[in-house]
């Protein structure tokens, strides 16, 4: 119930308005939301960890908007070293206004992106732009072939769609949206992301394994030594500003671990996101505004 009231704010005007316009909001976000990207990059790396950037924003209602969404991410290739990743929403492109925009706006990225030594994730959003995401996947990796895409374990097909994507750059994880028949409960969620765990690691995709859960990292460790992956064979992704910690200790144990670094001024939908994904985030958040008021 909490996680859909969440969802819930995450789409109202209203609820943002009150929360982004907040004098006790600015300290609080920066602990999820990069506010100097190259500071933020250049910190988790020189800790030996890797980069995934996503300049926040979504929902493009003209290709002109498009346009600049695609020179927002030029202007971050710039900033970051060879090895990191960049995170792209394909409704950002103006996937909800043409697929065919949305490719040729990825396609700009992609190669703008290979040149550097980076490479690209399409991030997965909302269920309607699933079939649309991994289209465009599919036409990219023609050309692209590190290209990678998100797969959502608490969509049914999702096991289907990690079959399909042999020798494909994969990051799984538990999704933030809802859907028509997904899983809801979160022993089925979990059991869904093991099932996806299993074929990725079993097979010739490159696992990107995007959890904080104790246990689905545990199960993931064990399931890559029975596959016999080494360190560079998959990697575990997590959150900025969430178990940093954990993401040094995993690191420091020779393990690949790529931070998810959001930044921009769009940050509330991905905030409200966080919160619904994780109940201790919102405590955390609450706590400090309560603590600053």
């Amino acid at each position: 119930m909490l996680r859909q009231a969440m969802l819930a704010l995450a789409k109202s005007r209203r609820a943002e308005r009150f929360i982004t316009t907040s004098p006790f909001t600015a300290d609080v976000v920066r602990r999820y939301v990069a506010d100097d990207v190259s500071r933020v990059v250049g910190e988790l790396t020189r800790h030996g960890l890797l980069v995934s950037v996503d300049h926040l924003g979504e929902e493009i209602t003209d290709e002109a908007a498009a346009r600049q969404s695609v020179g927002h991410y030029l202007e971050l290739l710039d900033l970051l070293p060879a090895g990191a990743d960049v995170s792209v929403k394909l409704t950002a492109l103006g996937l909800r206004l043409s697929q065919r925009l949305a490719l040729g706006n990825a396609e700009t990225i992609c190669a703008a992106a290979g040149e550097r030594g980076i490479t690209v994730t399409l991030d997965a959003e909302e269920h309607d732009t699933i079939p649309g995401l991994h289209a465009v996947h599919a036409d990219l990796r023609r050309r692209h072939p590190d290209v990678g895409v998100v797969v959502q374990s608490y969509l049914p097909d999702s096991i289907d769609r990690c079959e399909k994507l042999g020798g494909a750059r994969v990051r799984l994880c538990k999704g933030a949206y809802t859907a028509p028949g997904a899983y809801t409960k979160p022993a089925d969620i979990d059991r869904s992301y093991v099932r996806c765990l299993k074929v990725l690691m079993a097979g010739t995709a490159y696992p990107m394994v995007a959890t904080h859960d104790p246990r689905l990292l545990r199960i993931a460790a064990a399931l890559a030594e029975l596959a016999g992956r080494d360190a560079t064979g998959f990697e575990y992704q997590m959150l900025y500003g969430i178990r940093p910690d954990e993401q040094l200790r995993l690191a420091g144990q020779g393990s690949q671990v790529r931070v998810y670094v959001p930044y921009g001024s769009d940050w509330y939908p991905y905030l409200m996101r966080r919160m619904a994904e994780r109940p201790r985030n919102l405590t955390f958040f609450l706590r400090s505004l309560l603590s600053r008021h």
